[in-house]
């Protein structure tokens, strides 16, 4: 994205904010043949990346996991490494741990993650306040170790990593490989170096070469100064000769296709492919990344024309889907994003329009952007690194899965909410690792239409979260004023999320908010709160619906 990002340095460091939500939520499995079949599993080491077995390859249209089932990458992008701070942006205001744990609560499985190769040269990180959480862990670390951290978190809360090489320098996105003082050995070697770092992390999945090629940057020209695909070939097999098991992720370019019929975005043009494909020495690691955007980034001839709306899903069957329904090579939208999500701005019908086309194709994607600060587009979160936009993420959450628990408690993404954060740091902060001692079985009433199911989080020294979900197992839109009721003796509520507590004794009633009346078909809703242990007997017990 070549969108200005604007950066705020205040740091609060006397308001740290404290909220855990869920870090072993759930993976999506996409089986040939079967349809979607989707499942969760306890994070452990043994298992990264949250139920996919790495390393992924390809196969036709599909990536694949090593046992050769269909994945579909779910992601994000946090950018901030690729920025004069050196580390991911929002560290000012959270716990990095937090902030992975609400990307997986959310229902992502895969984080793109830039940086620059000057970034990645520096020792010196900002923008961080060392007094939030865990944030005291990077103190004193170089960007490089930054990575690392961020990167071994993922893993733990089962969040697949694909490295994204966005600029050479930290101020801009070049046009080529190389450039802003920087050779191309200087843009190799660090890949080089990259991929013999992580070579045994294997939750970090790939490497996408080279964000956004544009300007000069050509396709199939044999210009060996300008022609993209040529080094993009030269940088994915020096990589895969020291890390055979990574993906190489290609971008497209802007413009420079012999025969090319459309204009496009910086990185969207991939209409080269079919006469010049990409040839690596491992052909089942070739993922092929458009990168696409609306009218709010820039209003481009095709959002002016009589036939928009229409004519979009032509321009991406021509631009990179080919390449997907012909068994070329699987895609994976790099980027897309924006501000209006509505059904009347040109912008809102776009991301309408593109996200139904990823649902139907059933692609892998990385939305732009999990951060707030990116000018053009906006972000999943709002300006507090906290509360959600809400209708943003309800759009995206038709792309993202329903999930089963290991231990048959079904659980999923929450519909868009805001949460808002405690008005008070609790005496300890959350742990490193969550706990996974469940809750003692619910007594749900005699209604069979939505199945409901608790568990705690996360369980500390001092406090623990609990989580409570909603499912509905029929095949009916179920609608009624939901609402939630159980016990808890010795422990207080510091926050809560999606729902609306009242409390009597011991007896705690939950009424769920208007957005979750309707539950549809398959659809889960999950609420929950954290709260100060006062003895031994904090846990929740008789979980019912009323």
């Amino acid at each position: 994205m070549h969108a200005q990002v604007f950066i705020s340095l205040q740091f609060l460091a006397a308001i740290a904010r404290w909220l855990v939500f869920s870090t072993g939520r759930w993976l999506c499995l996409a089986l040939l043949g079967l349809g979607l079949s989707l499942m969760a599993h306890s994070f452990v080491v043994a298992n990264p990346t949250g139920g996919v077995q790495p390393p992924l390859s390809t196969r036709g249209a599909d990536i694949i996991d090593a046992r050769g089932q269909s994945v579909l990458l779910r992601g994000v992008n946090w950018f901030g490494i690729e920025t004069e701070l050196h580390v991911p942006h929002g560290l000012w205001k959270r716990d990095y741990k937090e902030m992975l744990a609400q990307i997986k609560s959310l229902g992502y499985n895969v984080i793109r993650l830039p940086y620059a190769v000057q970034s990645l040269r520096s020792t010196t990180i900002s923008g961080v306040d060392f007094s939030i959480g865990s944030n005291r862990d990077l103190e004193g670390k170089t960007p490089l170790e930054v990575m690392d951290l961020v990167i071994q978190e993922a893993q733990r809360q089962g969040l697949m990593i694909l490295l994204d090489s966005h600029r050479l320098n930290n101020q801009r996105i070049p046009e080529l490989w190389y450039g802003d003082g920087f050779t191309e050995a200087d843009w190799i070697n660090t890949w080089k170096l990259l991929a013999e770092r992580y070579k045994n992390q294997p939750n970090v999945i790939g490497a996408d070469l080279k964000n956004e090629p544009h300007g000069r940057a050509s396709w199939g020209t044999n210009d060996l100064a300008t022609d993209w695909r040529l080094a993009a070939e030269r940088a994915g097999n020096a990589i895969l000769q020291i890390n055979p098991q990574w993906l190489i992720v290609v971008e497209g370019v802007e413009k420079n296709v012999p025969g090319q019929q459309l204009q496009h975005w910086w990185g969207g043009n991939l209409e080269g492919v079919r006469r010049f494909p990409v040839r690596l020495t491992r052909k089942n690691k070739l993922v092929y990344s458009p990168h696409e955007y609306g009218a709010g980034v820039t209003n481009q001839p095709w959002f002016n024309v009589p036939a928009f709306p229409k004519n979009l899903r032509d321009r991406w069957e021509i631009g990179f889907h080919y390449i997907a329904r012909e068994k070329i090579a699987p895609i994976l939208i790099g980027e897309f994003g924006g501000r209006q999500v509505d059904a009347v701005s040109k912008e809102g019908i776009w991301q309408r329009q593109f996200v139904r086309f990823i649902q139907e194709k059933k692609l892998s994607f990385a939305y732009w952007s999990w951060n707030p600060n990116s000018d053009d587009t906006g972000g999943i979160l709002q300006d507090d690194w906290r509360s959600l936009e809400t209708k943003k993420q309800a759009l995206l959450n038709t792309l993202l899965p329903v999930a089963t628990m290991a231990v048959q408690n079904p659980v999923a993404i929450a519909p868009p909410s805001s949460v808002a954060p405690p008005s008070t740091r609790p005496p300890a902060p959350p742990p490193s690792r969550p706990s996974r001692t469940p809750v003692p079985p619910p007594s749900p009433r005699a209604d069979k239409r939505l199945a409901l199911s608790s568990r705690i989080q996360s369980d500390w020294q001092t406090g623990f979260c609990t989580e409570i979900v909603l499912q509905n197992l029929t095949p009916q839109i179920q609608r009624g004023q939901w609402r939630v009721a159980f016990t808890m003796g010795q422990a207080q509520i510091r926050h809560s999320w999606n729902g609306d507590f009242s409390r009597q004794g011991t007896r705690y009633v939950v009424t769920l908010p208007s957005w979750a009346q309707t539950i549809y078909p398959q659809q889960t809703v999950n609420l929950g709160f954290c709260a100060d242990k006062r003895g031994t007997d904090y846990q929740p017990r008789q979980v019912e619906l009323l």
